[in-house]
């Protein structure tokens, strides 16, 4: 461990445990006492440990960081647990199935973040290979087989298959969790279904919408990204909010990369395709999340719609400024994928984005990587 990063570590880890501490309304005394002990820790270990206080803050911290998160009104709610003991791939997959479980919650989405041993060494770092923990399979098809499932799963579909696992071929086939430590072999562990919680997608109005057969997992946990706190890594740290409508409407069933839904609906509502000018695409768009919304309130699964949710943003933007923090924000990011001049987001020509710490770090996806892909 040279020298020069031990200097960076311990610059990081000052800045952090102040900040945290401060936050936490902990006394100046508390806070010199603890950055005396990450100090000395640092220089006989080359790195150190957080309390599991400092963890769940600075988790809560990445989360209010985050510049492409609409939903950051809600920081403080995010839930840890704290799996940093989990030794092997099977404990590491136990742990994701607790996460699921807990996150859906019968519904009402609970905000979570389960945060593993620390990656600084390389032949014990856990790696998550999925980019969420609920995802459908994609199958490109061939001349007998058309294409089925989500085109964004395709690669990551194909390496599940290299590694044993087998779907249907169909449409809505759930991946299951592929778990590495170190330099070892991946390991495959297939979701049960009763961890698996989705909604079918009716409409309120139209009958025929039912006949699409579309449906859509209940909860978006982002697992392939890493967590940096105060200058420690890591590198297996899945979280969860809620969706947002537009995220299953627009993008995952909507958009013409992912499962372009929008031409059958359409025929289903009976409109003129024959040319752009008829706007069915903005009229089937408006249904599909319309449908989104109305199914997942049925089932009462926790959703927010996109001028809600912009509106949240916007209370967001002013406690931060009450509180004398600059917000980080990504406006192209922050502005929903429908109708976005009209959310207040639109207008807000202001928002930068900030390298602010702590933070959650993209990370190269070992499945470009991998031996077996």
């Amino acid at each position: 461990m040279n020298g020069k990063h031990i200097e960076e570590l311990t610059r990081q880890a000052e800045a952090f445990i102040r900040q945290c501490y401060a936050e936490l309304d902990k006394s100046e005394a508390e806070t010199d006492h603890r950055i005396l002990a990450v100090h000395e820790e640092i220089n006989q270990s080359g790195s150190y440990t957080h309390t599991t206080e400092e963890l769940a803050h600075g988790a809560r911290m990445a989360w209010r960081h985050n510049s492409r998160c609409i939903g950051r009104l809600f920081w403080q709610s995010i839930e840890l647990i704290d799996e940093r003991q989990a030794e092997t791939e099977e404990q590491v997959a136990e742990a994701l199935l607790r996460h699921l479980e807990k996150a859906n919650n019968g519904g009402r989405i609970r905000s979570l973040i389960t945060v593993f041993r620390s990656g600084e060494d390389p032949n014990q770092r856990i790696r998550i290979w999925n980019h969420q923990l609920i995802r459908y399979a994609g199958y490109p098809g061939d001349e007998e087989h058309g294409r089925a499932g989500d085109p964004a799963s395709d690669e990551f579909t194909k390496m599940c298959q290299q590694l044993g696992w087998q779907g249907t071929g169909g449409d809505y086939d759930v991946l299951p969790l592929v778990i590495s430590i170190g330099n070892g072999h991946p390991y495959v562990f297939p979701i049960p279904d009763h961890f698996i919680q989705e909604v079918p997608l009716t409409h309120p109005e139209i009958e025929r919408f039912a006949e699409l057969q579309l449906r859509w997992y209940s909860v978006p946990i982002i697992a392939d990204m890493q967590l940096e706190i105060g200058g420690i890594l890591y590198t297996a740290a899945p979280f969860n909010g809620w969706y947002m409508e537009t995220e299953i409407g627009s993008r995952n069933l909507g958009d013409t990369g992912r499962y372009n839904t929008l031409p059958a609906i359409a025929d289903v509502m009976g409109l003129d395709r024959s040319s752009n000018t008829t706007l069915w695409k903005d009229r089937a768009l408006l249904e599909l999340n319309r449908a989104v919304l109305y199914s997942f309130k049925q089932a009462g699964v926790s959703i927010v719609d996109h001028h809600t949710a912009a509106d949240q943003f916007v209370r967001f933007q002013q406690q931060e400024n009450e509180q004398g923090r600059q917000v980080s924000g990504r406006w192209s990011w922050l502005i929903p994928p429908m109708s976005p001049s009209s959310t207040p987001i639109w207008h807000d020509r202001t928002l930068k984005e900030y390298d602010f710490s702590p933070r959650f770090l993209y990370q190269q996806s070992p499945v470009a990587t991998c031996p077996f892909h």
